[in-house]
């Protein structure tokens, strides 16, 4: 398993101003990703080093947004003013996932501004839309020269502050959760309160970034 990427969904000022303000707390600059028609939405990227990325996404006025479980759980965020909707874990098998919940992926594809189409399959937002502290799964199924984290990023994810417990992570991971998961430190906070992530840490070229 493999911390793939983490979500931030925007808030009413929209994608352009939402990635302008994070690209420079974090001292480099998002670049367009572009629309994902199954879901109704659109993101902007930042590579980060270790092969992950950071995501910040809007939904659209579009019937997609409406049906797609991502779509459903991007407005839900957006709409309590924006912020971090979740984290996103790549694996090289979902058949597990897929027995475990008793649904099949979904298949999630977007083309790059340049034409390049990006595919995927993913399952497990509607844990994440019931209980957010949860990531959601994905694989990859374009070569990987055009995976969002085949980009080199300078910027690296340290640590992740879930509020929730780390029992119910595991469960739903089905794996013991050590303190650092694929080289990122996980923290549980808030176990009583609001699920979700309260902030992840990031190592830049100006020191830690805490978002």
């Amino acid at each position: 398993m493999h911390v793939d990427h983490l979500t931030f969904a925007v808030g009413p000022k929209g994608l352009k101003a939402e990635a302008k303000r994070l690209g420079e707390l974090l001292g480099e600059e998002f670049i367009n990703g572009g629309f994902h028609p199954r879901f109704g939405t659109q993101n902007r990227i930042l590579p980060l080093a270790d092969g992950r990325y950071l995501e910040v996404v809007e939904v659209l006025e579009h019937p997609a947004a409406d049906k797609a479980a991502f779509g459903q759980a991007v407005r839900a965020r957006s709409e309590l003013g924006g912020g971090w909707m979740g984290w996103v874990v790549s694996v090289d098998d979902l058949s597990p996932f897929e027995k475990r919940l008793n649904r099949e992926a979904v298949h999630g594809s977007r083309h790059f501004p340049d034409g390049r189409l990006l595919e995927w399959e993913q399952i497990g937002v509607r844990g994440l839309l019931a209980d957010p502290q949860l990531p959601y799964f994905i694989k990859w199924g374009s070569d990987p020269s055009v995976l969002p984290k085949a980009l080199p990023g300078n910027i690296r994810l340290t640590e992740l502050e879930i509020a929730g417990t780390r029992d119910r992570v595991e469960e739903w991971l089905g794996i013991d959760l050590d303190e650092v998961f694929d080289n990122v430190q996980i923290k549980f906070t808030s176990p009583h309160g609001q699920p979700g992530i309260e902030a992840a840490v990031f190592e830049t070229k100006s020191g830690p970034v805490r978002v």
